[in-house]
């Protein structure tokens, strides 16, 4: 079993898709449609590759949740790099800095950053591939 995709509901896809183009240089859209949810219209896309994908939909009000604060939600959500230094770089080319740094672990890199509507979302690189060393935490 393995996990395929996220639906994310935003306020504005092609905004948002500026940030995940330059996290995932290889993915595309794969389809898009427009309907009702719950009888308010919204546009939807499905970005990705062939097997894993984020759904977006353009129907959000409102901010997201307070990434400080103790709101039930998404905290974030993550994604592994092979080489998380091109992942920064291209991310910050497209005008995004680092929201905050990971914590300094020998068996992995971290870094998070804010995407356009408010979500937090992780890039990991492993430096081992003994997952006793991967998950090891200090």
């Amino acid at each position: 079993m393995y996990l395929e995709h996220v639906n994310l509901v935003v306020s504005d896809i092609p905004k948002v898709l500026v940030f995940y183009q330059a996290a995932f240089p290889h993915w595309k859209v794969r389809t898009e449609g427009s309907g009702h949810w719950n009888g308010k219209p919204r546009n939807w896309i499905h970005f990705g590759d062939d097997y894993y994908y984020i759904a977006f939909s353009d129907h959000g009000e409102g901010e997201n949740r307070d990434l400080e604060g103790y709101q039930v939600g998404l905290a974030h959500f993550a994604y592994v790099t092979n080489n998380i230094e091109a992942t920064i770089d291209r991310l910050k080319s497209a005008g995004f800095e680092i929201y905050k740094d990971g914590a300094e672990e020998p068996y992995r890199k971290n870094v998070y950053f804010l995407d356009p509507a408010g979500y937090e979302v992780e890039f990991v690189e492993y430096l081992s591939d003994l997952p006793e060393q991967r998950n090891l935490t200090s």
